[in-house]
């Protein structure tokens, strides 16, 4: 069993940053991609980045230049850097890795 323990969410003005986190720990034996997802009320789930083992990235076009994802393969752990906010990014922020599903994050954004 594999648990996701996320973190960092919160209010923030248009135009300021967040950073959230989500670490892995159970019974995890290698780790590949690793991904960022959110879901505003009324809309479907949609991916927000997701980066390789190797450190290769993909960002949806509507946050390119804005978010950063990373990750720290020794703590199991891949972070969100969300700069530049704006009140569009609101919604909750789930981590998956290997299968697995955070609980989710709020994120409100303020105008």
């Amino acid at each position: 069993q594999v648990q996701l323990v996320e973190s960092g969410g919160g209010l923030v003005q248009a135009g300021g940053s967040l950073r959230l986190s989500c670490a892995a720990s159970g019974s995890i034996f290698s780790i590949g991609a690793m991904a960022w997802y959110r879901q505003a009320p009324g809309k479907r789930r949609e991916l927000v980045a997701d980066i390789t083992s190797g450190g290769s990235t993909n960002y949806a076009d509507s946050v390119k230049g804005r978010f950063t994802i990373s990750r720290d393969n020794a703590k199991n752990t891949v972070f969100l850097q969300m700069n530049s906010l704006k009140p569009e990014d609101t919604a909750v922020y789930y981590c998956w890795i290997i299968g697995y599903w955070g609980q989710g994050t709020q994120v409100t954004v303020s105008s």
